[in-house]
């Protein structure tokens, strides 16, 4: 229990320094992060043992790495997304085809998936922080994560009768749902007016209602693939939390909503 409150302290630590600070310091972690989480998922779905980097996974490394140089350069410019998304996908089957047989087409599916959900689903974290108002947004989605998973703990013990995902994760329950995203809800109306003097309360409230919605979505969707993989932690990076995709898997579906509905509401 020390270990994990010492790690779990190090590492709100190193993310709110990252988010403050923003700029190349934050680039190095979540690219740091997108990496590390690709390596894990590409171990999870047996795509790097014995080594660490093959043939197959080298392509995800180069194309992340590219791809987050490349929003730095550009300052952010959205629109990569979809061509790099392209570009790894053209690298991974340029691979198939050059050592065919080696690979299965499951195999270079898991790869492409691998690249998609740790690279650029982690991204959106660096690209809300250089938005206009990125300073003070990039908090959303912690604010949201937490608050979720925190008031649906409290309000399915209080209240939980109804299972969501029993199979997945049999102590998570629909009123405790509920009671995430409605507090998720509460704190968007108190970051209106901390953040906003006011403005927008409504906007605010229904982000962070989407964010908490999908948050988790994104929980659950990290537990279904280690429980079809057969495993209880993605890695042991992080003592007593598990690895990255262990402790961002919310996280990984939160900002892209709360990137595009920032995008779509606010700017």
């Amino acid at each position: 229990m020390k270990t994990r409150t010492i790690s779990g302290a190090v590492l709100v630590v190193i993310a709110a320094a990252s988010c403050y600070f923003g700029g190349p310091v934050l680039l190095a972690v979540m690219l740091f992060c997108s990496l590390f989480g690709l390596h894990e998922m590409n171990k999870a779905n047996g795509l790097e043992e014995p080594s660490v980097l093959t043939p197959l996974t080298a392509p995800g490394y180069l194309f992340g790495i590219a791809y987050y140089l490349t929003l730095f350069l550009s300052k952010g410019n959205g629109s990569l997304l979809l061509p790099m998304l392209a570009l790894g996908l053209m690298g991974y089957m340029t691979v198939y085809v050059l050592t065919f047989p080696r690979y299965k087409a499951e195999q270079v599916m898991d790869a492409c998936f691998g690249f998609f959900y740790a690279v650029l689903m982690l991204s959106f974290v660096y690209l809300i922080r250089i938005t206009e108002k990125g300073a003070l947004a990039i908090w959303l989605v912690f604010l949201t994560s937490w608050v979720a998973d925190t008031f649906a703990y409290l309000a399915g013990r209080a209240f939980g009768r109804h299972k969501m995902a029993p199979v997945l994760s049999p102590k998570k329950t629909i009123e405790g749902a509920v009671g995430g995203v409605l507090a998720s809800g509460v704190a968007g109306v108190i970051y209106a007016f901390a953040a906003e003097g006011g403005s927008a309360v409504l906007e605010y409230a229904l982000i962070c209602m989407a964010g908490a919605l999908i948050s988790i979505i994104g929980d659950l969707a990290a537990s279904a693939v280690k429980r079809d993989r057969g495993i209880k932690d993605y890695s042991h990076l992080i003592p007593g939390h598990g690895g990255i995709l262990d402790r961002f898997d919310s996280m990984i579906f939160t900002a892209p909503v709360i990137y595009f509905l920032l995008q779509l509401l606010i700017y």
